[in-house]
C-alpha cells in the first residue's frame, strides 16, 4: 500500500439559501425598519459571512451543509468510487478538490497535480479551437509546452475530433466536448485524476473507451475518483468506495459492500408513491417531474407485488406551458445494481406533448417476470428529436419489491451473479439407443 496522496480531516461545506420572502408592511412599519436597517444589515452583514461548526447554524432554515465533518485518506494508486443520491455531497466534495470551491472548515493535503472533469467542457474557452484549447486546457493543469505537444496527437484520436480541431468549440456537439475534455483529464498525466459524471452524455461506444481508458490510467499508477450513479462500472473500475448522503459518509471500504448499503439505503425508503415538491431541475426544463406511483391491475397503490402480476408507473408532470411535446424514459435496476428494463417511449412511437399544466404518464408491465426482491425505478423526460437533450431526470424515484405468485412452488432467492428474469422452458431429453 502506498502513501496518502490526500488527506481529509473534518471537511465541511456550508452553503446559505436566499433570503424568505416578506410580506407588505404599513406605514409605520417601514418607518421603523429604515431607521433600524444600519444596524439590522451590520449584524446580517456579520451572519452571512460567518459559518461555525458548534451546530448553531444548522437550525437556521437558510442553511445548508453538503458537507459535514468528513474525514478519510487516499493512498497513492487507488481508484476511489463515490456514490450517492442526488445532493448527497459528491460533487461538491470533488469541486473542493479541484479548488473550484474553498471549503467552510476543515483540513485537505493533496500531494499531487489534479486534473478534473466534473462539467462538459470546464476550463475550455468557446472562442478558441479545439486545438487551441488542449494548449489552454494542459497549460491550466500545470503542463509544459513540451509535454502537451507529446500527447497531442493521442488526446486528438482519441478525442475522433481531427476533423474539427481548427473549429471554435462553441460550434461542437456535446459529445464533442466531452470527448475531447476527457480526452485532455486522461492524457496529460495528473498524479489525480476527478470524473464527476459527465461521461453519461457520449454515445455507448465512447463511454466503453473511456472506462478501458480509466483502467489504464489506474494500472499506471495514478490516483482516481469516479463519481457516478452506474453501479455497474463503479463495480468494473474502482478499488475501494465512498458512499456519502446528506454531506456525511456512510460508509468507506470495500466496493461490493459499499454498493449493497447504498441501494439498500435506497430501499428502505420504500413507500407506495412519492412526491417531489421541491424538485426544481431548473428555469430552462419546461417539463419537470412532480411524483411517481405504483399500481397493480385494480388502481390500487402499493409497494409488493408478485411474480407474474401486472405493475403500472403512474408519473405525475407538470408543464410550464401547454402543447410542450416530450418524450419519457423508465428504467428498472435490482438491488445489485443492474438494469433489467430500460423503456423509452418512442421505442413505442409514443411521443407525447402537454394538453395542460399537469398530466399523468403510465408505463405498464402486464405481467411481471422479474424473480423476487428489490428493484427502484429511475424515471426521465426528454425533449423529442435525434439528439435527446434531458429535460428532468429522477434516480431511485421509487422502489418496489417482487414477492413469489401464491401457489407456486419456493423460488429460491435471487443471488449477486444470477439473471433477473423468470422464465420456466420447457425442458426435454432425448437418450440415445
Amino acid at each position: 500500500m502506498g502513501q496518502p496522496i490526500i488527506k481529509i480531516n473534518n471537511l465541511s461545506k456550508c452553503y446559505r439559501i436566499g433570503a424568505k420572502e416578506t410580506g407588505y408592511k404599513t406605514f409605520r412599519e417601514s418607518i421603523i425598519d429604515g431607521i433600524s436597517a444600519p444596524f439590522r444589515n451590520l449584524k446580517q452583514l456579520q451572519r452571512l459571512t460567518k459559518f461555525n461548526n458548534n451546530g448553531d447554524d444548522e437550525r437556521s432554515n437558510d442553511i445548508i451543509w453538503a458537507l459535514k465533518d468528513i474525514s478519510f485518506n487516499v493512498d497513492e494508486g487507488e481508484v476511489v468510487g463515490i456514490i450517492g443520491k442526488n445532493a448527497a455531497g459528491k460533487s461538491t466534495l470533488l469541486k473542493i478538490l479541484s479548488r473550484i470551491t474553498e471549503p467552510t472548515g476543515g483540513i485537505i493535503e493533496i500531494n499531487g497535480r489534479v486534473s478534473s472533469l466534473l462539467e462538459v467542457g470546464t476550463g475550455f474557452h468557446p472562442e478558441l479551437t479545439g486545438r487551441e484549447n488542449i494548449f489552454l486546457n494542459g497549460a491550466i493543469l500545470g503542463m509544459r509546452k513540451k509535454e502537451i505537444e507529446q500527447k497531442f496527437d493521442e488526446i486528438v484520436n482519441f478525442a475522433e475530433i481531427e476533423k474539427f480541431l481548427d473549429t471554435p468549440v462553441k460550434r461542437y456537439s456535446s459529445g464533442m466536448y466531452v470527448r475531447l475534455a476527457f480526452a485532455v483529464a486522461a492524457h496529460l498525466e495528473p498524479e489525480i485524476l476527478l470524473i464527476d459524471e459527465v461521461l453519461a452524455v457520449g454515445d455507448i461506444s465512447f463511454q466503453k473507451k473511456c472506462l478501458g481508458k480509466m483502467e489504464d490510467v489506474a494500472k499506471g499508477g495514478r490516483t482516481v475518483f469516479f463519481v457516478s450513479h452506474n453501479m455497474g462500472a463503479i463495480r468494473q473500475l474502482v478499488s475501494k468506495c465512498i458512499l456519502l448522503d446528506e454531506g456525511k459518509i456512510i460508509f468507506n471500504g470495500e466496493k461490493n459492500e459499499c454498493i449493497s448499503k447504498y441501494l439498500h439505503h435506497n430501499f428502505s425508503e420504500n413507500k407506495n408513491y412519492r412526491m417531489f415538491p421541491d424538485h426544481v431541475p431548473g428555469e430552462e426544463f419546461p417539463v419537470v417531474i412532480k411524483g411517481i406511483i405504483l399500481m397493480d391491475e385494480n388502481s390500487n397503490s402499493k409497494s409488493t407485488f408478485n411474480l407474474g402480476e401486472s405493475l403500472t408507473i403512474e408519473i405525475l408532470l407538470e408543464a410550464k406551458a401547454k402543447g410542450t411535446r416530450f418524450q419519457a424514459m423508465v428504467q428498472i435496476q435490482n438491488e445489485f445494481g443492474v438494469f433489467i428494463y430500460h423503456c423509452v417511449s418512442v421505442d413505442a412511437g409514443k411521443p407525447f406533448f402537454s394538453s395542460g399544466l399537469y398530466s399523468k404518464l403510465k408505463v405498464t408491465f402486464p405481467k411481471l417476470k422479474l424473480y423476487p426482491g428489490k428493484y427502484s425505478v429511475n424515471i426521465g423526460v426528454y425533449r423529442p428529436g435525434l439528439s435527446t437533450i434531458r429535460m428532468d431526470k429522477i434516480e431511485s424515484a421509487i422502489s418496489f419489491t417482487v414477492d413469489q405468485s401464491a401457489g407456486l412452488d419456493e423460488i429460491r432467492p435471487l443471488g449477486k451473479g444470477d439473471a433477473v428474469v423468470h422464465e420456466v422452458p420447457k425442458w426435454e431429453i432425448e437418450y440415445a439407443q
